[in-house]
């Protein structure tokens, strides 16, 4: 074959094989982000409670939605498979990262890797 034509070969297939750029998805409202982290702590934990009935200022611990350490260890160890935000077990900042729903979502979304 001439070479102008091997060339004009290749871009026919290129351009066959090209697919439409991919748009970036759309970026994810704090409510609906709220809402997501809710339906995590349901399924990692099995509430029998509907992610839209957890208020966002309410406690997680004690009074609010009951949780107790173990619980909080186990939503630390979804959120960091599902969003890569590491939490440790002896940290610090524990007690205000899980004071509600609220501060949890604002701490993920201000941590999160994926």
């Amino acid at each position: 074959m001439p070479p102008g034509r091997f060339g004009e070969l290749r871009r026919d297939k290129m351009s066959e094989k090209v697919s439409p750029l991919r748009q970036p998805a759309a970026p994810v409202s704090a409510a609906a982000f709220t809402h997501e982290v809710a339906g995590l702590i349901v399924e990692a934990l099995n509430l029998d409670v509907a992610p839209a009935d957890i208020d966002p200022a309410q406690p997680l611990y004690g009074e609010g939605l009951g949780l107790d350490s173990i619980d909080i260890l186990e939503i630390a160890l979804a959120v960091s498979k599902r969003y890569g935000v590491q939490l440790r077990a002896d940290g610090e900042d524990n007690e205000r990262i899980f004071g509600s729903l609220r501060q949890l979502v604002d701490y993920i979304t201000a941590h999160r890797t994926k």
